[in-house]
């Protein structure tokens, strides 16, 4: 579905579908911060509640942490959501070629 890293294909390499037509736009990334936030902000709690870590631990894996799991996620999530507006017919995916408003 990729070209590059988040550049979509105009053109899925399986089947052919045109892709060009897909608006994930901010959506994606709107969703990629709202899971690490919650999966580091909980951690951060965890840690500060039951263990005493030093400062340099902290400093070295919560933004390492939230690197990683942004840069992993944020492909993987675009893909879902172009995945779901082709499975809606959204956005010039329909099959008549008319715009759905959902």
């Amino acid at each position: 579905m990729f070209a590059r890293y988040l550049k979509v294909s105009p053109e899925c390499s399986f089947c052919h579908e045109d892709l060009s037509p897909q608006r994930a736009d901010d959506l994606p990334a709107y969703i990629v911060l709202f899971i690490v936030g919650h999966i580091v902000i909980g951690g951060m709690m965890t840690v500060e509640t039951y263990w005493e870590w030093p400062v340099l631990w902290h400093i070295i894996l919560w933004p390492l942490l939230t690197l990683l799991l942004s840069l992993t996620l944020l492909p993987r999530i675009k893909g879902g959501v172009i995945g779901l507006q082709w499975a809606l017919e959204m956005h010039g995916f329909s099959k008549n070629n008319k715009e759905k408003i959902f």
